[in-house]
């Protein structure tokens, strides 16, 4: 039988998009052949056997939620087979989860069951199983399924009998964190990180997919972080970033080209407006800001008015640019004002300024993690001693 070895460079910028369909392991079998040690061996009590194949690891750039700085943006990587256990340590059904561990007790406890700890992406293979899905479950987050959504950790192993992946692997979200055996190299300013995966949180939609992890401390001991271990050849592959940063707002004053590029993106109620009021007339972006709200991620803000039955209808294209093309992210309305975008305490958050009939308002404008949030229309208050009103 012939062996292949396989040698794979990531190299993670914030550019370009990709077209190809996302790989399967469907046809597998008709691949080339594989070292014989990835065939599969005879079966192991309370593991789960995850072929060889290949795994796109992270976050696909048209996939949202996504967390640009900490995820891969969906390369490929051809993975060799392995087992895993199916439920976190101890691997018993109806168990409570073994916490409470550093790392290193973690990978002790594998050894003495000759067993070793997953890799960070060979947690990501077994969950996302041989369709690449977003969850364990699909593509589609269902917080039901896992119990996700919620900051529980210590529930029996095997509650949630629908939260399994294609590949027969058991809860690995909606309880606790699980240690692997990576380095946590997204920040090479920060030493003795190590890459945990899955757990539970109110942010579940994010939290609850198989490309999330967290950093954590190695000798760090958690009632919410437990393990469970693997068995074959280490799958050595590294999640590897270069994460570009700027600064978090910038205004644009003598930006030309991009609002002609925004404006088709304002929504078609403000475009019809304005055709009534003067066929002739459109949204106009009259400012431009591109916002950094964190690494490897730049949107690109255009703010303008149409003039529409008399009055004006104004606001704030939101957008993200992918080979010079805009895609749509929101628009936040500033009603009869030309807007203006002001810094909030986060780079994460920014006020949209502008008014209507009653006067001055802003609103919020909060990235989350690939989308957009809008918060409600603020006015300013009086404050006791202050002689001006506050927001």
């Amino acid at each position: 039988m012939k062996t292949f070895a396989f040698a794979v460079l990531f190299v993670l910028g914030c550019t370009g998009k990709r077209t190809l369909p996302i790989p399967t392991d469907a046809g597998v079998e008709d691949a080339p052949a594989w070292a014989s040690s990835n065939q599969q061996p005879a079966p192991r009590p309370g593991m789960a056997w995850i072929p060889p194949g290949t795994l796109i690891a992270g976050t696909p750039l048209d996939r949202m939620p996504r967390v640009a700085d900490e995820e891969m943006a969906g390369e490929q990587v051809v993975m060799t087979g392995f087992f895993i256990d199916v439920h976190p340590y101890p691997n018993e059904p109806g168990a409570i989860p073994t916490t409470n561990v550093t790392q290193a007790e973690a990978e002790a406890s594998c050894v003495a069951q000759d067993k070793r700890l997953c890799t960070e992406l060979e947690w990501e293979r077994a969950c996302k199983g041989p369709q690449n899905t977003t969850y364990e479950y699909g593509d589609t987050y269902r917080a039901a399924v896992c119990a996700t959504g919620v900051n529980r950790n210590l529930v029996p192993t095997g509650m949630n009998a629908g939260c399994r992946s294609a590949f027969g692997v058991h809860d690995m979200h909606g309880g606790i964190w699980e240690w692997t055996a990576s380095l946590w190299k997204r920040d090479p300013t920060k030493t003795n990180l190590v890459a945990t995966r899955g757990g539970n949180g109110s942010q579940g939609e994010l939290i609850g997919r198989c490309a999330n992890g967290r950093a954590t401390r190695a000798d760090m001991k958690r009632g919410d972080i437990g393990f469970r271990c693997c068995v074959g050849e280490v799958n050595s592959f590294e999640v590897v970033l270069s994460v570009t940063r700027g600064a978090p707002l910038v205004y644009l004053p003598n930006d030309t080209k991009t609002g002609p590029i925004l404006e088709p993106l304002v929504p078609e109620d403000i475009r019809e407006a304005a055709k009534k009021y003067d066929p002739d007339k459109h949204f106009v972006v009259k400012r431009v800001w591109v916002w950094h709200p964190l690494g490897n991620e730049e949107l690109m803000l255009g703010g303008g008015c149409a003039k529409g039955a008399g009055r004006a209808h104004c606001g704030v294209i939101v957008a993200r640019m992918r080979s010079d093309v805009p895609l749509s992210m929101g628009f936040v309305s500033s009603e009869r004002w030309q807007p203006t975008i002001g810094d909030a305490d986060s780079a994460r958050e920014l006020y949209v300024y502008g008014g209507d009939d009653a006067g001055a308002f802003r609103r919020r404008l909060s990235y989350e993690w690939g989308k957009i949030g809008i918060g409600e229309k603020a006015r300013k208050k009086k404050r006791k001693g202050k002689k001006e009103p506050q927001w």
